[in-house]
């Protein structure tokens, strides 16, 4: 089971073109850990965005940190 939390803003630290929308998404996600044999959760942060070159939208793991449980 996974959940999704979207949270777009406005990005004052980066810049892009004019007109690329960017915003980030948030997924909780249970993974198995095969070394210690056991389902862990990672929080997973990706940051969408709009590719013109490509004409599609394309998603890049910026962090993920493990949710303590």
């Amino acid at each position: 089971m996974s959940t999704i939390n979207v949270h777009e803003d406005a990005l004052s630290f980066a810049t892009f073109p004019a007109g690329i929308d960017v915003h980030w998404e948030t997924q909780v996600r249970t993974v198995w850990n095969a070394s210690e044999c056991k389902a862990e959760e990672y929080e997973l942060v990706y940051e969408v965005s709009w590719i013109p070159e490509l004409g599609a939208w394309r998603r890049f793991l910026c962090s993920q940190r493990k949710v303590k449980g």
